[in-house]
């Protein structure tokens, strides 16, 4: 569904469903998202460079770097989602959204395919690591060179195609008013997430815990595989979630009476930390602590993704 639900011209929640004086609430709220967005983005643009430009890719490293674009483009979009909501909130009133609903499709387009793409590129690291496990001869010897690149294209694609398909078949208003289509997508969407991708990063995880597990007592884990584990937990942690949450609000399975924009203003917290916290996840994992020298960002990302490769 649509990121933007919080214009006062659109609900009434703001005259009577909040406490106090919404509108600071909310523009505190957008401004701290803003914030977080801001130090994602950063980190993110430093893996981004790096790993294009000043490290040797391999096959891991092309899933990574799609990784982090999706998650500059989530930061980027919510950040200026935000501005414009801060703006819709103490501006004019002869400011509304509404005025610019195909320009806000195409932002939440862009921040919703993203999203999915994200999430399929997780997914695909983690299938792939688990690959090499179970078929190191065929996944060493007979890999196609270009999987990566390939399988990461036609992910981008899946990802734009819900996302586009989402938005015009199941905006906020027929969101709000469910119609047989809609609803077809909500359930397309939530089989993807929960019913497809979620299993199979979990199960990978699991494969590489036990991996881990195995053979830790000869040697010391592979960065990859904490990097793989960790970033599926916090995904699962802060992004899913909110996916179960919305597919129950809409069929109202929902137990509680939450409002929309708090729901709303909640997923995009969740998202942008998730997206915020990767690129540190991947300085964290690849830091040598035991030696303050040599710890320079290329040799974090080194060890990280390159020196660990099997």
């Amino acid at each position: 569904m649509e990121l933007n639900t919080t214009d006062p011209n659109l609900t009434d929640q703001y005259d009577g469903g909040y406490a106090g004086n919404p509108v600071i609430n909310f523009t505190i709220a957008s401004s701290v998202a803003i914030a977080l967005c801001l130090v994602g983005m950063a980190g993110n643009v430093v893996v981004f460079w790096h790993l294009s430009f000043k490290i040797k890719r391999n096959k891991y490293t092309v899933y990574i770097i799609n990784l982090v674009a999706t998650d500059l483009v989530i930061l980027l979009f919510t950040a200026f989602l935000m501005v414009i909501q801060i703006y819709s909130l103490n501006g004019p009133e002869t400011f509304t959204i509404t005025s610019y609903v195909n320009f806000y499709r195409f932002v939440n387009i862009c921040h919703q395919s993203s999203q999915y793409s994200g999430m399929f590129f997780l997914t695909a690291i983690s299938l792939e690591r688990c690959l090499s496990l179970f078929f190191p001869m065929w996944y060493h010897f007979q890999r196609p060179k270009n999987q990566s690149s390939i399988t990461c294209f036609l992910l981008w694609i899946t990802g734009f195609a819900e996302g586009l398909i989402g938005n015009f078949v199941c905006p906020l208003e027929v969101f709000l008013h469910p119609t047989k289509n809609c609803t077809g997508i909500q359930l397309m969407t939530f089989i993807i997430g929960i019913g497809v991708c979620l299993p199979l990063m979990v199960l990978s995880s699991l494969t590489l815990l036990i991996n881990i597990k195995r053979t830790f007592k000869d040697q010391y884990p592979s960065k990859l595989y904490i990097i793989i584990i960790v970033a599926v937990i916090v995904f699962i942690l802060t992004v899913l979630p909110f996916h179960l949450l919305f597919f129950l609000k809409y069929f109202k399975l929902f137990p509680l009476d939450v409002y929309y924009t708090s729901l709303l203003y909640a997923s995009v917290f969740s998202t942008t930390l998730n997206s915020t916290i990767n690129p540190y996840i991947y300085f964290m994992v690849g830091k040598q602590w035991k030696q303050r020298s040599q710890n320079s960002i290329h040799d974090i990302l080194q060890r990280a993704f390159v020196d660990e490769e099997k």
